[in-house]
């Protein structure tokens, strides 16, 4: 493979590179965010492949057509970003070391957002602080659950728990796909992650029936977020223990626990890293009517928000420094990797 035959280094120094520009720029321009293209492509196709909810399919019928749209739809638009991907990644292999790094982090950068997802949590916060109605107002840009019914507590916990999940999707996933695929892995996942928000729901959204049209991308996001999640888990259960919490919180559960509490969630996947948060913290989690985490936890109060924020980028650090680590192992088993040398052309 392409990734197996360069030196490893400059892969290596993608990560880093590419968690720096986040921590220091954030996002580029819309019109500049391969992200933003991906999702102008799936409104466009899913408004072909979805039907108005009048229109949907009548409840435990089947709709093959539909699914097989979607799925046709899904590969296609994965095919261009694989594609893409593989181009400009095939460039960088032509470069010299310094430049691939360069180039090769530059690409990296908008396929994760730890920095964008951590400013929308903690102005949660800052907004609860203002008034509950205010603090709704930005829940409402991070979540796709009704907010209106939610108390200050529910608010926060709403927040909290979307801080753990898309710490995978927006940052540990995309950076272990470029571990094992390079950049085409990571903007394949991107590709998926998005067409699941997007496409994934079980019935209505936003006026369309997804229930058929959606589940090849609900469950194509499922299959590369399993691996991942885990690794979002284990994460967090380290970045608790690094951050020595006080007697009666942090990851004194056992693994069994937390597979226990992962599970309380429809989600084969965003209940690892929401399970492995609220027992770091020594939170209750959960979704009014649907799932509650660490039950016997006390309620999160402000202080909870920040150090869930914390957690986090304790949690980004550790996982730069084992992509760093790992980066050589997928060429030493391939048999092509060598230590740092004349870079191949």
């Amino acid at each position: 493979m392409l990734e197996a035959a360069v030196p490893s280094w400059p892969m290596a120094a993608a990560v880093v590179l590419a968690l720096l520009i986040d921590h220091g720029l954030g996002e580029p321009p819309a019109r500049w965010h391969p992200v933003v293209w991906m999702g102008g492509y799936l409104g466009w196709t899913g408004r072909r492949i979805a039907p108005r909810s009048a229109a949907g399919t009548p409840s435990g019928q089947r709709d093959f057509k539909r699914f097989w749209a979607g799925a046709l739809a899904w590969c296609a638009g994965a095919a261009v970003v694989w594609m893409a991907t593989w181009a400009l990644q095939a460039v960088a292999h032509r470069l010299p070391p310094w430049a691939a790094a360069l180039l090769m982090g530059l690409a990296l950068k908008p396929l994760l957002a730890w920095r964008m997802l951590r400013d929308e949590v903690l102005a949660v916060e800052a907004a609860l602080a203002e008034s509950l109605d205010a603090g709704r107002a930005r829940l409402a840009r991070l979540v796709s659950r009704e907010v209106a019914q939610l108390g200050e507590a529910g608010v926060r916990e709403s927040a909290i728990e979307s801080l753990a999940e898309n710490l995978n999707d927006s940052v540990v996933a995309p950076v272990f796909w470029f571990v094992l695929l390079g950049l085409p892995g990571a903007a394949l996942y991107r590709f998926a992650n998005t067409a699941d928000a997007m496409w994934g729901y079980r019935g209505e959204c936003g006026g369309r029936d997804w229930e058929w049209a959606g589940k090849w991308a609900a469950r194509a996001d499922d299959a590369l977020s399993w691996l991942p999640a885990r690794l979002t888990a284990a994460l967090l259960v380290l970045a608790g223990f690094l951050c020595r919490p006080r007697k009666g919180a942090g990851p004194s559960a056992s693994f069994p626990t937390l597979r226990r509490e992962a599970r309380r969630t429809p989600s084969p996947n965003s209940g690892w890293p929401m399970a492995a948060m609220a027992l770091a913290l020594g939170v209750r989690l959960g979704k009014p009517g649907v799932y509650v985490l660490n039950e016997k936890g006390r309620e999160p109060r402000p202080s909870d928000t920040r150090r869930a924020a914390m957690l986090g980028a304790r949690a980004v650090i550790a996982l730069a420094a084992g992509a760093t680590l790992a980066m050589p192992w997928p060429a030493l088993l391939s048999g092509q990797w060598s230590l740092p040398g004349p870079w191949p052309r």
